[in-house]
């Protein structure tokens, strides 16, 4: 009997190590993707950009400051709302300063909270970001964006 439940000890370690490593992987694959996102959208790159994104029907977007406040309801949606900006805008090579909060691994979703100020020739104040993920085919992608712009002092500290 003392066999058995040292087998299954072992067994459980070895598991727990597994799933830990395999969370520890996705964390890093969800960080990555958000940065390459991220990136794709200021170089505008929309190839990128857009394969970043799960191109579903319940796929959002949405962003508030003090001085509007938008969204997008489905891919469809978010690719015409950002045509635009794809077509007109100049490639940044801005520097992006990102605090994460959280990143929580749930089966094939994740979330994934951070802070971001973004450098570049115009005056934006801190956000507040927010990303709904999940894997398809093995792979991170973005199901929801949520952007809010904070003042300064209301950035949080880790």
């Amino acid at each position: 009997m003392k066999t058995i439940a040292r087998i299954f000890c072992i067994c459980m370690l070895v598991c727990f190590g597994a799933t830990s490593i395999a969370q520890k992987n996705d964390i890093e694959a969800i960080k990555s993707l958000i940065e390459k996102e991220t990136t794709a959208f200021f170089e505008i790159d929309y190839k990128t950009w857009a394969s970043s994104w799960s191109q579903t029907p319940y796929a959002f977007w949405s962003f508030a400051d003090t001085t509007d406040v938008n969204s997008f309801s489905g891919w469809e949606n978010i690719n015409k709302g950002f045509m635009d900006y794809f077509k007109t805008a100049k490639p940044s090579k801005a520097k992006i300063e990102r605090t994460w909060m959280d990143v929580k691994v749930y089966g094939n979703g994740a979330y994934a909270r951070f802070t971001q100020q973004v450098h570049d020739n115009t005056s934006r104040p801190p956000q507040a970001e927010v990303r709904v993920l999940e894997k398809v085919k093995g792979a991170w992608k973005i199901v929801c964006v949520s952007v809010i712009a904070i003042e300064k002092d209301n950035v949080p500290k880790l």
